[in-house]
């Protein structure tokens, strides 16, 4: 799995879906959740579409702010949760 691929798929996820404006100009390291850009019922639906889309599994414990609040956190999140055995 590509981590640019990830990004970008994971980007327009969150832009379209969740944000539903996607010409928003989303920075890597833009605070989504603490930022209130995002809520908690977006990471969880962040976490869903990381489990369809790359068959990685996110438990409760790893969606908070502190570990899912920019997209360069969900992007590492994920590319870890796939190379897991």
């Amino acid at each position: 799995m590509l981590e640019a691929d990830v990004r970008e798929r994971l980007r327009r996820f969150i832009l379209q879906d969740l944000m539903r404006d996607p010409q928003y100009p989303l920075a890597d390291d833009e605070p989504l959740v603490t930022g209130g850009v995002l809520d908690s019922f977006a990471v969880a639906q962040i976490a869903v579409f990381a489990e369809h889309e790359f068959h990685v599994y996110i438990p409760d414990s790893d969606m908070t702010p502190d570990r899912m609040d920019t997209l360069e956190q969900m992007v590492q999140r994920i590319i870890r949760g796939a190379s897991a055995p």
